[in-house]
């Protein structure tokens, strides 16, 4: 697929779509660390507010899998919650092998004040709500094609570096 190029040099910063998505994730996320900063949330955790507050209690698991987290990340963020009063754990009766996470009364009230978030972040942008939803859409067809390279050249990584089974 050609694109129009803005230099010569592939190799140059400013040619670099990573970069380009590195700094607006920055700028954002230093956008939301003000905006948060009247809520005490941090953006990881605002995140998970996000997912609780639309989906209500969840198993641990399935809150990773929304938040695209690994466990090892997700349970320091989910102490932090719960220790400021937000969120609890409590194991499912049917299977105690599985932990949940539910808002408490406050955690479920705190969303009243997080709700002109969206529309701040939307003009901090300056883009028009239809581009920004395009822009969502292009950067969800990025994450999956990204992902889905990633595991690939992982797997083929992973296959070249397997040694071969001896076959009697």
């Amino acid at each position: 697929m050609a694109t129009e190029r803005r230099g010569g040099d592939p190799l140059s910063l400013d040619e670099q779509l990573c970069f380009s998505l590195y700094a607006a994730s920055r700028a954002m996320t230093g956008l939301y660390r003000e905006l948060l900063a009247d809520l005490g949330l941090t953006y990881p955790q605002y995140l998970a507010m996000l997912v609780l507050w639309e989906r209500g209690t969840l198993p641990v698991k399935d809150l990773g899998a929304a938040l695209r987290l690994d466990s090892g990340t997700l349970s320091p963020l989910l102490r932090r919650l719960e220790a400021g009063g937000l969120v609890r754990r409590e194991r499912a009766t049917d299977d105690e092998r599985v932990v949940r996470i539910a808002l408490t009364d406050e955690g479920a009230a705190l969303r009243d004040r997080a709700t002109g978030i969206p529309f701040r972040v939307l003009c901090a942008t300056g883009i028009p709500e239809d581009e920004a939803g395009g822009l969502r859409d292009l950067l969800d067809r990025i994450t999956a094609s990204v992902g889905a390279a990633a595991s690939s050249m992982a797997a083929d990584r992973s296959a070249a570096t397997r040694p071969e089974r001896e076959t009697s």
